[in-house]
C-alpha cells in the first residue's frame, strides 16, 4: 500500500483495547506524541478519562467520520471515532472488565480493521484486549476469538498469517500461535515452517536500512537439542528440515541466510548476542519468553501476511494498574513508530 504522495504523514488508526485496562491510557500517550495523523477508535468517555489520568491537557474531539481526523491537524487534539453506543460507567471501570466492555473492544477492532482495509487509513495499531471478556460477551464473532492475529486473519479472509515480535535488536516469528502445548507438534508442518521463515525474511528485508548487508535467520528446533539425532524427537528431520530447504529456495535471490534447525536455547542465545537478526520459533512461549526477557514492554507484535499493516503492544491489559496513570506507554509508542515505518516502506 502506498500513501497519497500529497500526504506527508501516515494515517494511523488505534483500537484502544479493553476499556477497563491500560490500553486507553497508553494509546492517548502515544497518540499525543506521534509524528502522524492518529485516530483513536473507542469510547470517548474512556479516552477522556485516560487523558485526564495522564495529565494530558488535550481536547478530546469525537469525529462523525474517520476522515475528519486526517485533515490539517490541530495541536492538542485527540481525535476519537466511536462506532458503538456509549458505555455505561460500570462497563468502563478500571480493573473490572464486563461483557459489554468485551463486546465494545471487539467492535472497535473490527471497525478499525475495516477502515484500514478500505484504504481509509494506512495502518492498524491495536491496544491490549481481554480475550476472556470478548469471548464471554456473546457478541457476533466473539466465541472464536483467540487473539488479534487469528481474528484479523478470519475477518480479512486470509488463510494463513504469522505472528511476529519485533525489536531493533531481534525479531521472532511463530509457526503456531495460541494453542495448548499438547497440540503444537501436530500443528507444525513443513509449509508452516516455510511460511514463517519466508515472511520473517521479507519483513527484515523491508525494514533493513543497509541494502548491502546480509540478514541472518535461525529456525529454532521443536525438541531439546534439535532432537538429538532422533533420540528426542523426529520433527527436526521430517518436518523442519524440509520446510527450511523450501524457504531457502524461495529467498535464494535475497540477502537472507537461513540456519537450522538450531536448538532453541542456542538460537536465542546467539541471536541475543547479534549472530542472527531473526529467529523462527515453533510455538508461543518459545518466542515470547526470550523476547520478554530481552525487551518486555518495548517489543512490537506484528502480524505478517495480512493485506494491511498491523502492529500492537506486546503486553496485556494490566488491570492491576489500570486507571492509575502509571502505565508505561513505550510499547505503544514503538508500535505506532513501526507502523509508520512499514507504511513508508510499502
Amino acid at each position: 500500500m502506498r500513501r497519497d504522495p500529497v500526504r506527508s504523514e501516515p494515517r494511523l488508526v488505534v483500537s484502544i483495547g479493553c476499556p477497563s485496562g491500560i490500553g486507553p491510557e497508553v494509546s492517548v500517550v502515544a497518540a499525543a506524541g506521534a509524528k502522524a495523523n492518529v485516530l483513536l477508535v473507542g469510547d470517548v468517555a474512556v479516552v477522556e478519562r485516560a487523558a485526564l489520568a495522564r495529565g494530558l491537557a488535550r481536547e478530546v474531539r469525537r469525529v462523525a467520520e474517520p476522515d475528519e481526523a486526517f485533515g490539517p491537524r490541530r495541536r492538542g487534539v485527540l481525535y476519537v471515532w466511536q462506532p458503538t453506543e456509549t458505555l455505561a460507567s460500570r462497563d468502563r471501570t478500571p480493573g473490572s472488565p464486563t461483557k459489554a466492555g468485551g463486546a465494545a473492544q471487539l467492535a472497535w477492532i473490527d471497525a478499525a480493521c475495516d477502515l484500514v482495509f478500505a484504504k481509509g487509513a494506512d495502518a492498524l495499531i491495536t491496544g491490549p484486549v481481554s480475550k476472556e471478556a470478548i469471548v464471554r460477551s456473546g457478541a457476533r464473532g466473539a466465541a472464536r476469538f483467540l487473539g488479534h492475529t487469528e481474528h484479523l486473519a478470519r475477518r480479512l479472509l486470509v488463510p494463513h498469517v504469522v505472528m511476529a515480535f519485533w525489536t531493533e535488536r531481534l525479531t521472532t516469528a511463530l509457526v503456531t500461535t495460541h494453542l495448548p502445548l499438547s497440540k503444537v507438534p501436530r500443528a507444525i508442518d513443513a509449509k508452516g515452517v516455510t511460511r514463517a521463515t519466508v515472511l520473517l525474511c521479507r519483513f527484515l528485508l523491508r525494514l533493513s536500512r543497509d541494502r548491502r548487508r546480509a540478514l541472518r535467520v535461525a529456525v529454532a528446533s521443536l525438541n531439546p537439542h534439535a532432537g538429538e539425532g532422533g533420540l528426542l524427537g523426529h520433527e527436526e528431520a521430517t518436518v523442519l528440515a524440509p520446510g527450511i530447504r523450501a524457504a531457502r529456495r524461495v529467498v535464494a535471490s535475497s540477502r537472507c541466510a537461513i540456519a537450522g534447525p538450531v536448538p532453541a536455547e542456542t538460537a536465542f542465545r546467539r541471536a541475543a548476542s547479534g549472530a542472527y537478526e531473526g529467529v523462527v520459533a515453533m510455538y508461543h512461549d518459545q518466542a515470547t519468553i526470550p523476547m520478554k526477557l530481552l525487551a518486555f514492554g518495548d517489543a512490537v507484535n506484528v502480524t505478517l501476511g495480512l493485506p494491511i499493516v498491523r502492529t500492537s503492544v506486546d503486553h496485556g491489559t494490566g488491570y492491576d494498574i489500570a486507571g492509575r496513570g502509571i502505565a508505561d506507554a513505550a510499547g505503544m509508542v514503538a508500535a505506532l513508530a513501526l507502523a509508520g515505518r512499514l507504511v513508508g516502506n510499502s
